[in-house]
C-alpha cells in the first residue's frame, strides 16, 4: 500500500472509532436551510461542513425519503453520522435533504399521489442551489443505500451527468419488477412494511391498482434516466438482499466494468450480519463497505490516488458450506465485469419420483399435481421466524425442510453430489404447467441440502400464469392446456459442496412475501371469493420441466 493510502486508512480508522461517541457527534450543529423549488415548495436541507480546510468544499448529496426526526429517526441519524464523520475526514461536505412531503419539507410525496415530475425537478433545483453556495467548489457526488439509493438512480439524466460520481448501495433499479411486483406477483411483505412507515395508505392502493407494467411505472425505472455517458458509480449489494437483482442491473445498465463502473456483491442481507436465517457465515464475509464508499468519493471528488483506480471492476463473494473447514467457496473473488465468466445454462430435470437429474426424461407422460388453496397459502417461512420486516428486506436463508410433506408443495433434489458444483450467475426454472383455474401462480425455492438434512433457502421466485409472456398484458390460459412458464430465481455465486444435494421446491404461494393468487383471474383476494386450483407440473420427453444452473464449462 502506498504511503498516502496508509495515512488515509489509519486516519479513517481513527475517525470511525469516534462513532462510539455518537452522543456527542450526533448533536454536532448543522446548517439548516429551507431550499426553494421552482414551484414555491421549500425542502428542508441540512449542510454539514468539514471543520477544517476550505473555504470551498466538494459535496455529497443525500436525498432522503426518510424524515430525519420522529419515527425511526435514531436509526437514520446513525447513518447520517457515519457519512458526516467519514466525509469530513476527506474535506467533503454532506448535504442531506428531506424530499418533498417528508419530515420538515413542504409539498406532497410523489409516491403517495403527489406530482411525480416534481421528484426530478427538485433534484435539478437542489444541485443548482448547492453550486450557488459560497462554500461549494462545484464538485458534487451522491451517496446512500436503500431508499437513498433509489433517489440516485432515478435522478434525471441531465442531473447524473453533472455529478462526479455516485455511490449506490442495496437499491432496486426499477419499482415494477424489483420492488412492487416480481414475476407479476405483488411483493406484499416488502411493500406493506415499507409503506406503513414511509408513505400514505393511498400509496399502497395506488401500487396495487397497477398490476401490469404500464406507463405508471415508467418514471420509476433507472433505465429511463440514463445519461448518454454514465458517470462512474459504485454499486454495493448482497445475495440475500431484497434488491440483489437491482444492484446487478444498475451496474449493467451503465455499461458495467467496461465503462468504469464498480460492483461489490457480498453475502449480505439488506444490512450486514454474520447470522442470516439459519446460517452463520464465515467471518471473511465481512467487508468495510463504508471505507469502500469513502475512498470512492474521495477519489472522484478530490482526485486522490488512493488505490480505487486500480481495484478490479467487480468483487463478489462465492458462498459454500459454512461449516466444513475445507469446503470450496466462502471466499471473495474479483472479475473485470459481471457475469465474471462464461457459463453454460445446465438443466437438472424434474422427475416424477422427486429427483433432479442431468438426463432428460424419456417417458411419454409424467406429471405431479397439487391443490393450491388461497385460504391456506404456503408460508414464506416457519411461524416462529416469520418476521415481516426480515422477510420484506432480506431473502433469509432459513431451513426449508419443514415444507417436506405438505400436500401443496412439490419437493425435488439431486442425489448426493460426488463433486462440488458451482453456480455463478442467473438461475432459472422452466416448467411446463397446467391448471383447472382461470389463473394461478407457480413459486420456486432453490435450496442447498446439507448432509444433516437441513435444506437452506438460497434463491426464490414466482410467476403469475397469465403473465407468462410478459407483464405488459395478461393472457388467460384455458383449463387443462399445458404451457411453458419461466420463473426467474435471481443471481448468486454458490458452490454446492461434495455430499450436498441441489434441492428445489415448487408451490403456488409464498405468503407474506408474495400476495396470494385467488385463482379466479382477479389480481388480489380483496373483494373476491377465492377458489381451489389443481395445478400440475409436467415432466416428460415432450414437456421436460427443469432447473437451470449457470455452471462453468
Amino acid at each position: 500500500m502506498h504511503r498516502k493510502q496508509s495515512e488515509h486508512a489509519a486516519a479513517l480508522r481513527a475517525c470511525f472509532v469516534l462513532l462510539a461517541c455518537t452522543a456527542i457527534l450526533r448533536h454536532a450543529p448543522a446548517e439548516e436551510h429551507l431550499v426553494p423549488m421552482r414551484d414555491g415548495v421549500v425542502l428542508a436541507t441540512d449542510v454539514h461542513l468539514p471543520a477544517r480546510g476550505g473555504p470551498a468544499f466538494p459535496a455529497v448529496l443525500i436525498r432522503s425519503v426518510y424524515p430525519l426526526e420522529g419515527l425511526g429517526s435514531r436509526f437514520i441519524q446513525e447513518f447520517v453520522t457515519r457519512y458526516r464523520v467519514g466525509l469530513a475526514h476527506f474535506g467533503i461536505a454532506l448535504v442531506i435533504q428531506e424530499t418533498r412531503g417528508k419530515g420538515r419539507s413542504d409539498g406532497e410525496d410523489p409516491l403517495s399521489g403527489g406530482d411525480v415530475p416534481a421528484m426530478f425537478t427538485d433534484t435539478e433545483d437542489t444541485l443548482a442551489w448547492i453550486r450557488s453556495q459560497e462554500w461549494s467548489n462545484g464538485r458534487i457526488a451522491s451517496a446512500g443505500q436503500s431508499a437513498w439509493g433509489i433517489t440516485q438512480v432515478l435522478m434525471p439524466a441531465r442531473c447524473q451527468a453533472e455529478l462526479q460520481c455516485l455511490a449506490v448501495s442495496f437499491c432496486p433499479s426499477c419499482f415494477y419488477g424489483e420492488a412492487s411486483y416480481q414475476g407479476g406477483v405483488f411483493r406484499e411483505g416488502l411493500v406493506r412494511s415499507w409503506m406503513v412507515v414511509n408513505a400514505s395508505p393511498a400509496a399502497f392502493e395506488i401500487w396495487k391498482a397497477h398490476p401490469l407494467q404500464d406507463d405508471f411505472w415508467g418514471p420509476f425505472d433507472a433505465a429511463t434516466h440514463l445519461p448518454a455517458e454514465p458517470v462512474p458509480a459504485l454499486f454495493i449489494g448482497g445475495w440475500f438482499d431484497a434488491f440483489s437483482e437491482g444492484t446487478l442491473r444498475n451496474f449493467r445498465l451503465r455499461g458495467g466494468g467496461r465503462s468504469g463502473q464498480k460492483l461489490i456483491m457480498g453475502a449480505f442481507g439488506h444490512l450486514l450480519s454474520a447470522r442470516l436465517g439459519d446460517l452463520t457465515l464465515k467471518q471473511n464475509f465481512l467487508l468495510d463497505l463504508l471505507r469502500a464508499e469513502m475512498y470512492w468519493l474521495d477519489h472522484w471528488l478530490n482526485g486522490t490516488k488512493n488505490g480505487v483506480e486500480s481495484e478490479p471492476a467487480v468483487r463478489y463473494y462465492t458462498l459454500g458450506d459454512v461449516e466444513a473447514e475445507d469446503a470450496p467457496g466462502n471466499e471473495w473473488r474479483s472479475a473485470a465485469d459481471w457475469p465474471p465468466f462464461e457459463t453454460e445454462e445446465t438443466p437438472w430435470f424434474l422427475g416424477t419420483d422427486g429427483f433432479l437429474r442431468s438426463a432428460a426424461p424419456s417417458e411419454q407422460a409424467g406429471n405431479r399435481t397439487f391443490v393450491h388453496d388461497p385460504r391456506h397459502p404456503v408460508p414464506s417461512c416457519r411461524t416462529e421466524t416469520n418476521a415481516l420486516l426480515g422477510l420484506a428486506l432480506t431473502r433469509l436463508p432459513f431451513d426449508q425442510s419443514w415444507l417436506t410433506g405438505r400436500p401443496d408443495v412439490l419437493r425435488f433434489a439431486t442425489a448426493p453430489l460426488d463433486r462440488p458444483v458451482e453456480a455463478t450467475g442467473k438461475v432459472m426454472v422452466r416448467l411446463f404447467v397446467s391448471s383447472d383455474a382461470p389463473d394461478t401462480d407457480f413459486a420456486a425455492r432453490l435450496v442447498d441440502v446439507y448432509p444433516d438434512g437441513r435444506e437452506i433457502l438460497m434463491l426464490d421466485g414466482i410467476r403469475r400464469l397469465r403473465f407468462r409472456n410478459g407483464f405488459e398484458r395478461s393472457e388467460a390460459v384455458a383449463p387443462g392446456i399445458i404451457v411453458p412458464l419461466e420463473i426467474d430465481l435471481g443471481s448468486i455465486s454458490l458452490v454446492f459442496a461434495r455430499s450436498h444435494r441441489v434441492g428445489l421446491f415448487i408451490a403456488s404461494s409464498s405468503y407474506p412475501r408474495f400476495a396470494v393468487n385467488p385463482n379466479t383471474g382477479d389480481d388480489f383476494l380483496d373483494g373476491c371469493e377465492p377458489r381451489l386450483a389443481r395445478n400440475t407440473v409436467h415432466m416428460s420427453e415432450k414437456h421436460p420441466s427443469a432447473l437451470f444452473l449457470p455452471l462453468r464449462p
